[in-house]
């Protein structure tokens, strides 16, 4: 800061100060003082002006310099208000408090971006490694020439499509409230067609579907349809020839298989970023992010989201559309 900046800074305190010592020497001179004491005043009044604005810019200047070294030696400048010296008066304290508040929210805001991206580049890591499965399982089918190839061949080029759906989703949850589109349809014939959308996996599993009720549904059919099509997915993985009753009535769908069921200890964390469970140790592929993001949307869309299972009987996933 240079001494105009500071001059120009404490413009209005010096004129003030200079009316007041006009006034001072005008209440003087009418008072009959002598000219000479007058002018002695006015000398020593100046003298101690210039030394108090000369010190006070030195000061201040001196406070900043170490202020812009400060900022100069951080990684990261919106951690300056985690380091910034103690203020000296009320108005800093007030700015101090500002900066330490802004600060702290940068940082926040900055972690999670951090954590988010880590989690980002994680799971598409996983990914990457999941999807060799279908296009080697592909490669092998092509050169061994199988019986029943093409059904083989659809049902990984199906699951690779799955894939690639999953993470497209969790690349858009952020962003993905300007994407969403509330329409009316048949629960029952959207049902259907989710599961004709997964026909391959499931006749591969060797699983079999019954679809029974029907409501009106207030929705984005998009995302909805992605979310019953994971639940399918799931099951075929985890639970291959399973029976899966899919109901649709009073403003509810439940989907419930016959399979191996989750244990009801990790039932409260099986919605969990990452979280693959029992069932997912026997498979090292397994990302545990599909039902992670099946609750993330249902969230989004404002549908209850529960599940209910009883180890080795059954599994049921409940999707509520009854508004408070």
């Amino acid at each position: 800061m240079s001494l105009r900046e500071y001059l120009k800074w404490k413009a209005i305190p010096l004129l003030f100060c200079c009316i007041g010592m006009l006034f001072l020497f005008w209440f003087l001179a009418a008072s009959g003082v002598s000219a000479g004491f007058i002018q002695v005043l006015f000398g020593g009044c100046f003298l101690f002006g210039i030394l108090s604005v000369s010190t006070a810019y030195l000061l201040q200047k001196r406070k900043l310099e170490r202020l812009e070294t400060l900022l100069q030696s951080l990684p990261e400048q919106y951690l300056a208000g985690e380091v910034l010296p103690p203020p000296s008066s009320g108005v800093e304290r007030y700015y101090y408090e500002v900066m330490k508040s802004v600060s702290r929210s940068a940082i926040n805001a900055a972690e999670t971006a951090k954590q988010e991206k880590e989690e980002y580049l994680e799971y598409v890591e996983q990914w990457i490694h999941e999807i060799k499965t279908p296009l080697t399982a592909c490669s092998l089918i092509l050169s061994n020439q199988e019986n029943g190839g093409k059904h083989s061949i659809a049902a990984e080029i199906k699951r690779a499509d799955n894939l690639t759906e999953t993470i497209l989703y969790y690349a858009r949850l952020r962003t993905m409230d300007r994407d969403i589109r509330v329409e009316s349809f048949s629960a029952a014939a959207f049902i259907e067609e989710a599961v004709k959308n997964q026909m391959e996996i499931l006749i591969a599993a060797g699983i079999s579907v019954e679809l029974d009720g029907d409501f009106v549904i207030y929705s984005d059919k998009k995302s909805l349809s992605f979310i019953i099509q994971q639940l399918l997915i799931n099951a075929a993985k985890y639970c291959p020839r399973c029976h899966i009753c899919i109901m649709a009535q009073n403003d509810q769908i439940s989907v419930e298989d016959n399979g191996i069921g989750i244990p009801s200890y990790e039932i409260t964390r099986i919605t969990d970023r990452g979280f693959t469970g029992t069932n997912g140790e026997a498979f090292p592929n397994s990302t545990g992010m599909g039902l992670y993001i099946v609750n993330q949307l249902c969230r989004r869309l404002e549908i209850g989201f529960s599940i209910l299972s009883e180890r080795g009987k059954y599994t049921r996933f409940v999707l509520d559309f009854r508004k408070e």
